[in-house]
């Protein structure tokens, strides 16, 4: 029987790939095709997982949320601050959740919701 192994890629539409690719910059996501003046640019995540921006100029953030996708980190807090001293304003600061995260979300430039986490065993 054939299984998923892992999600290799995240496609996500931007209206501004600079201030998107600046934005993942904060996360050390390493510009591997494209980049701020590119109208598709791959940011590696890891050694196996990649985020794809396209870009189209007309794109609108949603009025609502979509849904999100979570990034682990190995430090959250210090990835908290790494996005305020870049200039970016988190949805709410790091807390603990009873499924066992320590999180916080964040808006990228585009409107999409990023939850950054990590399990509070690891």
């Amino acid at each position: 029987m054939n299984h998923i192994d892992s999600i290799s890629a995240i496609t996500l539409v931007t209206a501004d790939m600079a201030a998107s690719v600046a934005f993942y910059g904060v996360l050390n996501a390493e510009v591997v095709f494209g980049g701020s003046e590119s109208s598709f640019t791959t940011l590696k995540l890891n050694d196996e997982q990649f985020l794809n921006l396209q870009l189209d100029a007309t794109w609108v953030p949603p009025e609502r949320v979509w849904g999100r996708f979570i990034l682990w980190v190995d430090n959250v807090d210090a990835m908290y601050n790494a996005f305020i001293a870049a200039g970016f304003t988190p949805l709410m600061a790091p807390s603990d959740a009873v499924w066992g995260e320590r999180y916080f979300h964040i808006l990228d430039p585009a409107g999409h919701e990023v939850s950054i986490a990590r399990r509070l065993d690891a």
